[in-house]
């Protein structure tokens, strides 16, 4: 008959276990803060990735349904349905021979749902192909034009953008950012803060998103008069040089 040797197993100890967790802790004191800012950081690009899927959804509908569609921004102390002034409202004319003009709210799914994330807010709404001119004058001729054209009572900060049954829109920017409301909405107020743009191409649905460009950027742009419209996504906080241009328009030249 067979005895079973028993061994003994070696146990940790209290304070091997305590230098395990105050190791863990270390080191979690230093991955946590920079995990959370990653993440912070991100919030702004994926906010912006989800305005233009918005803004891709709704040109799509447009043209499946054969109706208008309209995304605007619900105006500060007017109490309406949803009550948060940083999402996008999505809206459709139904009946546009009985009742022209009168849009009413999407209810379907992908309307649901946080567009911008906590933190974000869109803070201006630029009508009209993007120019030089207008980077550097900070013209408002062309907005004030297009608005007017809009009718009586439209925020000419964020007016609303209107997708026409056959798909197409003005060309638009929305300027979006994670500036706290009690920084203001002028340019001036929010230089310290950093700000994305999503730019849509109103004839062809395509849409892009862009840091804002630096001084010498637009100076590089005017010079060769190339417009300020990469058609190519640029978040990158390099300045950008004429070798980057003039590859981003040969590769879309290759492409057509």
């Amino acid at each position: 008959m067979m005895r079973s040797v028993r061994r003994n197993r070696p146990a940790f100890t209290l304070v091997e276990m305590l230098l395990v967790v105050g190791v863990l802790a270390v080191l979690m004191s230093f991955l946590v803060p920079n995990v959370l800012d990653d993440l912070e950081r991100m919030r702004l690009p994926e906010s912006a990735r989800q305005m233009r899927s918005v803004l891709q959804l709704t040109r799509a509908h447009a043209m499946c349904d054969g109706r208008r569609y309209r995304v605007r921004w619900a105006e500060p102390g007017k109490g309406e349905e949803g009550g948060d002034l940083r999402q996008p409202i999505i809206e459709r004319e139904d009946e546009p021979l009985r009742e022209p003009g009168v849009f009413n709210p999407v209810k379907a799914p992908w309307v649901h749902g946080a567009t911008l994330l906590d933190g974000i807010r869109c803070v201006e709404v630029r009508l009209g192909k993007p120019t030089i001119e207008r980077l550097i004058t900070d013209d408002t001729k062309q907005q004030e034009m297009l608005v007017q054209e809009l009718g009586d009572g439209v925020d000419e900060v964020r007016p609303p953008l209107y997708f026409e049954p056959d798909g197409t829109s003005e060309w638009v920017t929305f300027v979006i950012t994670n500036a706290p409301p009690e920084a203001g909405d002028l340019a001036e107020e929010l230089q310290d803060y950093p700000s994305i743009e999503v730019i849509l191409d109103g004839l062809t649905g395509l849409a892009w998103l862009q840091r804002p460009f630096y001084d010498e950027e637009i100076a590089m742009l005017q010079e060769h008069n190339w417009p300020p419209v990469l058609r190519r996504d640029f978040l990158e906080p390099r300045v950008l040089t004429e070798n980057d241009v003039i590859e981003i328009r040969e590769s879309l030249v290759r492409r057509k």
